[in-house]
């Protein structure tokens, strides 16, 4: 009877918590609903968290502006070009480390997670001249381009997609790649018709978060891009200016820039949880 009791308890502690952690964790979000419905009166009146009457001009005058529509179509083909380079390169890399016997493997894995222990901060200068000086060839530069955005991201990324792979591919036996090469199977089929089916869970986890670290990345986007090149993170700064803050259309444009992502999650969620999980038991 006692038993039942401290489980009811810990059940409704449990449920208390989570509502808790919850209503913080999307307060800040629907708080910047709120702000992108009101008008500038609105905003600077008595504070009120209900939204009364929407103001829809926030949302049609970030529609309508060019410069939004650029960012959005920047941020988009950076974080997914990004994703799937990534996510094809940490295959092939980790089941390379996996499979294969190499010496100082372990190190490997270490030393390539390092790469991400840095602050970004430290690589500024040493990146700015190398998008800006070393990498040129003719008038053409990394530096405003999707392509030094997207080989960038790789630079911080792969590390985290490898690590998280890792599990993965050693999750899966090697004894179907052994079986596939008795029916003649080389290594390249063996990774596309063995192995690629196999950690379509894993690799759908691996593409959402590189994906989603790409488009909320905003130190190096707005460092290392002016015009062309500039992200929907970066251009959210754009509503700052020294008359003031818009901070209806801002917070509009930010309520926009979740779109895609829960879009691209609500494609892949099926994956996550099963993905998340894989090789984490073995028998």
């Amino acid at each position: 009877m006692m038993t039942k009791k401290k489980q009811r308890r810990g059940t409704w502690l449990s449920l208390v918590f989570w509502t808790v952690a919850s209503f913080v964790t999307l307060f800040p979000i629907y708080w910047m609903f709120v702000v992108s419905a009101k008008s500038r009166v609105e905003l600077f009146g008595r504070p009120n968290f209900i939204i009364r009457s929407f103001f829809t001009e926030n949302y049609t005058n970030t529609l309508a502006d060019p410069s939004f529509q650029r960012y959005l179509i920047n941020s988009i083909i950076v974080a997914s070009c990004n994703a799937l380079l990534v996510t094809t390169l940490a295959l092939f890399a980790t089941y390379a480390l996996s499979r294969y016997k190499l010496v100082g493997k372990e190190n490997i894995f270490f030393w390539t997670i390092t790469n991400r222990m840095a602050p970004p901060a430290v690589f500024l200068l040493p990146l700015f001249l190398l998008f800006t000086q070393a990498f040129t060839i003719g008038d053409w530069k990394l530096y405003d381009t999707r392509t030094g955005l997207i080989l960038l991201y790789c630079v911080f990324n792969l590390p985290f997609a490898i690590w998280t792979l890792r599990s993965v591919i050693d999750g899966i036996p090697k004894e179907l790649d052994e079986a596939a090469m008795i029916d003649g199977a080389n290594t390249w089929q063996i990774l596309t018709k063995v192995i690629l089916p196999l950690a379509r869970p894993g690799l759908a986890v691996t593409a959402i978060l590189t994906w989603v670290f790409a488009w909320n990345e905003y130190l190096f986007a707005a460092t290392l891009t002016s015009v062309h090149a500039r992200t929907i993170t970066t251009g959210l700064a754009e509503f700052v200016t020294v008359t003031g803050t818009n901070w209806g259309q801002m917070a509009a444009t930010a309520t926009l820039t979740l779109l895609p992502a829960l879009l691209f999650l609500g494609l892949v969620q099926r994956h996550i949880v099963a993905g998340l999980t894989f090789g984490a038991v073995k028998e």
